[in-house]
């Protein structure tokens, strides 16, 4: 049986149970409403296209991210021992594929640029028939490339990207967060930030020169004011920095007691080597000790800092010390496959691949309108921070935000962060309207 009769099959049955409960379908999901969408799969496979930086500052996030995208497709397949499949609370995945068809898979190079990134998504629709994509590790790039697949008629599952413009003012209807934001690590972080630190403080930020960095900042900087906090300034660094030795230097004599590190990946390793290096986290500002925040922290940027991350505290989207039936389930056969535990950027990357896969099988339908009208509001367990909303307004995922700090006396090469605070979902959620942006109508394409 053809796909394109798979389809019409399944979009009639939908619009047959609708029409029995006295309810009209939008137009997309009718037998009648179009003709086909963009790189409808004809064959008996379906090609993914897993865009992540295979090269530049955060190569390492995106090497992880490749990993748990290879096992998601060997889970999806029938392979391994299923992981996250065994305990996600939607049943519809069988390990026989996405609607019966094979999980194939073509892979591009962001180079963490957003020009690269979309000429390698773009490669990966029109040459590689991707009918979805997914990846990344900078906010910077999703948004170039979430807006290349609202235009193309593809979904788009964003990787790892934290910057509030991603489901905020330049959302997309085609595009879908499961990663957390910089406004959740700012309500997170704030009331620990306070009780150990108290209310009477200097903040010097460093923030990487781009949308993530700025929507990070003025998190930080809202929730920590909010508080009683005083911004001494705020210094912008570029992407492509490596040593910040001449960013470090004035902020011994600008008075402040606190130096806010927005920097991700290597760029936050060197940042905070070079602070160290300067002897900050030895002195005393204004009669307290002066310390140092990472608002979002990772494994991988752990291991790259050493020592040097010992009592920092910053957020996380997630974490491989959970205890939760799905996240073991996941640190096991990520584990058994590669030899060490998954980062927060392989866990939503593999949740990612699993959300869109689950989707097409409860929509009936590779088409993207289908399979974002499944996503809409939908609610799941299983995957790791407890009971998720994926909300229909903005696309956006919430769930519980992980609060954490350097441990001070790791027992191996991979325990260098331990979590001080499981912050309840409630906390960090906020009204769809506040970034602004039109979320628009889903684009099937052809």
């Amino acid at each position: 049986m053809s796909s394109s009769k798979l389809t019409r099959r399944g979009l009639i049955k939908t619009s047959a149970i609708a029409a029995g409960a006295g309810l009209a379908l939008p137009t997309y999901l009718r037998a009648d409403g179009h003709s086909g969408f963009t790189n409808a799969p004809t064959g008996d496979t379906v090609t993914l296209g897993f865009n992540v930086p295979q090269s530049g500052p955060y190569a390492e996030e995106g090497a992880d991210e490749l990993r748990a995208y290879e096992l998601a497709v060997e889970h999806l397949n029938g392979g391994g021992d299923g992981g996250m499949m065994n305990t996600f609370s939607s049943k519809a995945l069988q390990g026989n594929g996405i609607m019966g068809k094979k999980v194939e898979y073509v892979t591009g190079d962001t180079q963490t640029k957003s020009d690269a990134a979309r000429a390698s998504a773009k490669s990966m629709i029109e040459k590689d028939g991707a009918v979805m994509i997914t990846g990344g590790s900078s906010s910077g790039v999703a948004v170039a490339v979430q807006a290349l697949c609202q235009e193309a008629g593809v979904i788009f599952m964003a990787g790892l990207t934290h910057s509030n413009d991603t489901t905020g003012k330049d959302k997309k209807a085609n595009g879908f967060r499961h990663f957390f934001n910089s406004y959740m690590s700012g309500a997170a972080l704030a009331p620990i930030l306070s009780a150990n630190y108290g209310n009477d403080r200097k903040a010097y930020h460093l923030t990487a020169d781009y949308n993530w960095g700025y929507t990070t900042e003025e998190a930080v900087r809202t929730s920590t004011e909010a508080l009683g906090w005083e911004t001494v300034a705020a210094v912008k660094t570029p992407l492509t920095q490596t040593d910040f030795s001449s960013y470090i230097a004035p902020v011994l004599q600008s008075g402040a007691d606190v130096l806010v590190l927005n920097h991700y990946g290597g760029n936050m390793v060197n940042s905070l080597t070079n602070a160290v290096q300067f002897g900050l986290r030895d002195k005393q500002v204004n009669g307290k000790n002066f310390e140092i925040i990472v608002p979002l922290y990772s494994r991988l940027m752990a291991k790259g800092a050493g020592a040097n991350v010992k009592g920092i505290f910053g957020s996380t989207n997630w974490h491989w010390s959970l205890q939760d039936e799905g996240s073991k389930a996941f640190v096991k056969s990520f584990g058994t496959k590669y030899g060490f535990p998954p980062s927060q950027a392989a866990h939503t990357c593999y949740v990612q691949a699993l959300l869109y896969a689950d989707a097409v099988e409860r929509g009936g339908s590779f088409n993207p309108c289908a399979v974002g009208e499944a996503l809409k509001d939908f609610q799941f367990d299983g995957m790791g921070n407890g009971p998720t909303l994926y909300r229909g307004e903005d696309h956006q995922c919430f769930k519980d935000v992980l609060v954490v700090k350097g441990k001070e006396n790791p027992e191996s090469e991979f325990d260098l962060l331990e979590i001080v605070e499981v912050t309840p979902a409630a906390q960090v959620t906020y009204d769809a309207s506040i970034f602004g942006g039109d979320l628009g109508e889903c684009n099937p394409g052809a």
